[in-house]
Formats: structure tokens, sequence, C-alpha cells
């Protein structure tokens, strides 16, 4: 057998990373659900907001619409503790951020369903800022409800996200591809749309309600 070129050692931060994923693969029942929405009302509103003076990306739209819809399904907003379910009332959203060094970390916002958009995205900056400062509290690296990673700037159009335990879902952004679809006039024409990826914990949530939750998404994403 060939000896390896390079040996990295799972150590430091990446072994902390490496043995939470592997933890949270040991310790839940994870199932994924994959589904796509038409995002050209959110890609309108978007270039609105623009020409406005308000400069939102993608993902903020998204958390914005998360936000509204885990107020409607409370049941996929919470954490497993043991054998209980905790369900919270506000939504302390976490956000899975790429690091330098193959490194990642997944802060909360709090309280982001109380947040307007231009306050839910300036939190989102503050957090990606203080991250890459080492500048994140316990806190908010512990006490999220419910969590967003986000790939919508590769090509990856679905995939399946690990869950951040002892969170009782995440919800995985793809990129946007143009697929061809039936118009009014039942003509094809092609559209905008956006691969979205739910991984929950089976221990918490059935296939059904959390299909119910992801429906609602995408309804919510294209009804902008």
């Amino acid at each position: 057998m060939e000896t390896a070129i390079n040996i990295v050692p799972l150590r430091g931060v990446r072994g902390m990373i490496a043995d939470k994923m592997q933890k949270s693969l040991q310790e839940s029942a994870q199932l994924t659900h994959h589904a796509q929405a038409d995002v050209s009302s959110l890609m309108a509103m978007k270039e609105r907001l623009s020409r406005e003076g308000t400069k939102v990306s993608i993902e903020d739209l998204v958390m914005h619409v998360i936000c509204s819809v885990l107020v409607r399904h409370s049941h996929m907003n919470g954490v497993v503790q043991g054998k209980e379910v905790h369900l919270h009332e506000q939504i302390h959203l976490s956000m899975a951020m790429a690091m330098p060094g193959n490194l990642l970390v997944a802060p909360a916002i709090f309280n982001a369903n109380q947040k307007r958009l231009s306050e839910l995205r300036e939190a989102r900056q503050d957090l990606s800022a203080r991250a890459r400062a080492n500048k994140l509290t316990v806190p908010e690296m512990t006490q999220g409800t419910f969590t967003i990673s986000n790939l919508g700037l590769s090509r990856v159009h679905h995939f399946t996200p690990i869950l951040n335990t002892p969170q009782i879902a995440l919800l995985g952004i793809g990129s946007i591809i143009k697929q061809a679809a039936p118009a009014q006039d039942n003509t094809l024409e092609w559209k905008p749309m956006m691969g979205l990826s739910l991984t929950f914990d089976h221990r918490a949530v059935d296939g059904a309600p959390a299909a119910d939750f992801l429906t609602d998404v995408c309804h919510s994403i294209e009804s902008l």
C-alpha cells in the first residue's frame, strides 16, 4: 500500500468538529427530506429591495421565511435532551459558517423570529465577523434551536446535512438551477429552482410533519 504523502491529525478545533459530527450520527435517528422551490418571487423581491436601497442576500430572505414557518411548526424548533423533547417559543437560528482552515462553526441569532429582515442580515454579518475574529460566545455556540446550512454558492443542489445536535432539525440550502416547468398557458418556461434539504431527528419528529414543514417552506418562498 502506498504511504500517504500528507498526514493531517484530527486534533484541536478540527478534532472537536470531527467528534461532534460522529456523535451526532451515533446519538440521533437522522433522516433527510429533499424538495425544491421556485425562487422567482424571492429573486424579484431581492431586486426590488436593492432598487429601494436595501441590500439583502438570498440567504437573508430564506432566513426570514424560515422564522415565519417555524412559528407555524413549533414541533421543529427545539432540542432533544435524553428522553425529552424541549420545544422553544423563541427561535434561536444557528447559521453554519465555513471558516478558513477547513473549520466550521454554527453560532445562533437569538430571538430571530422577532427581528426584521434588515436586522437578521445585520445579525448574520455580525456573527460572521466575530466568528473570523474568534469572538463568539459559548451561548451563541450552544443554545441554538434550529440550524441553516447554505451551500447555495456551490453547484450542490441537494445534500444530506448532519444535525447540529441536540437540535431537532437543520435545513440545507442548495444551489439555484434553471428547470423547465409548466406555465399558466400550458407552455413550458424556465424557472429558477432552489434545492432544499431538511435533516431531522426521527426520535422527535415523524416523516409526515417534517414533510409538511418543508412543503410550507417551499410554498412560503414561492408566495413572497
